[in-house]
C-alpha cells in the first residue's frame, strides 16, 4: 500500500529558518495563515488497521512547536508498538479499546483522556471488533526535536495487513456530525449502540 505509514520516509518537525528572518516578518506571515482548517480537506493516511488525518503540523507553517492528528482504529485493529521522548495526549471521540504502556494495560472508552508519558514504550488497541474507534492525539513532539531532544524508536511496526474480515475497511473520511461521543451517548439512549 503506498500511502502506508513508513518511519523511513523524509519528514519536516519543525520548519528551518532560512534567509532573513525577522519576528516582525514572521508575525505578517503568522496573521495571514488560515485561522481555520477544514478536516474534510485533509485526507486519511496510513492503515490497514490505524488511519491517520494530521490536521497540524510544522510543515504546514501554521505552527512550529505541536501537532495534532486524528487517529481512527479499524474494528479490532492496533497500532504499531513503539516508544518517544515527547508526551501525548489521545482524547477518545468514539470506540473502546485499550493502550499497552510499559507492559501496563490501560482501558480507554469515549470522553476518556490516555495520556503516553515521556519515554513509554506504548501500542493502542480498538477492543470492539466490529466498531471502529477514534482519537484526537495532541503532541509536543516538534518541540523536542526542536531542542534536539527526540529519541523514538518503533518496536513492532505497524500492521501491514487488514484486520480479517475488514481487507476493504475504510475509514470515516466523510463523516459530517464530528461530535462522536454525542453520537454514541445518543445511539446509547436510542438502544442502537
Amino acid at each position: 500500500m503506498s500511502s502506508a505509514y513508513n518511519t523511513n520516509k523524509n519528514r519536516i518537525f519543525v520548519r528551518g529558518i532560512e534567509g532573513s528572518y525577522s519576528l516582525k516578518d514572521e508575525l505578517t506571515r503568522l496573521r495571514g495563515m488560515p485561522r481555520v482548517r477544514k478536516a474534510a480537506a485533509i485526507p486519511f493516511t496510513d492503515g490497514t488497521q490505524v488511519f491517520s488525518r494530521h490536521f497540524i503540523e510544522p510543515k504546514d507553517g501554521v505552527t512550529q512547536t505541536f501537532h495534532l492528528h486524528l487517529e481512527e482504529y479499524g474494528p479490532g485493529g492496533k497500532s504499531g508498538k513503539h516508544g518517544h521522548v515527547n508526551e501525548a495526549a489521545f482524547y477518545i471521540l468514539d470506540g473502546i479499546g485499550y493502550e499497552i504502556h510499559d507492559g501496563i494495560r490501560y482501558d480507554w472508552e469515549a470522553g476518556d483522556i490516555a495520556i503516553v508519558h515521556n519515554n513509554c514504550v506504548h501500542q493502542h488497541f480498538n477492543r470492539d471488533p466490529l466498531k471502529p474507534a477514534r482519537a484526537l492525539v495532541i503532541k509536543t513532539k516538534p518541540m523536542y526535536l526542536f531542542m534536539n531532544l527526540l529519541f523514538q524508536k518503533q518496536v513492532i511496526p505497524r500492521p501491514s495487513e487488514p484486520m480479517p474480515g475488514y481487507e476493504d475497511y475504510k475509514p470515516r473520511d466523510l463523516d459530517e456530525n464530528y461530535n462522536y461521543a454525542a453520537i454514541a451517548v445518543k445511539n446509547v439512549e436510542a438502544g442502537t449502540a
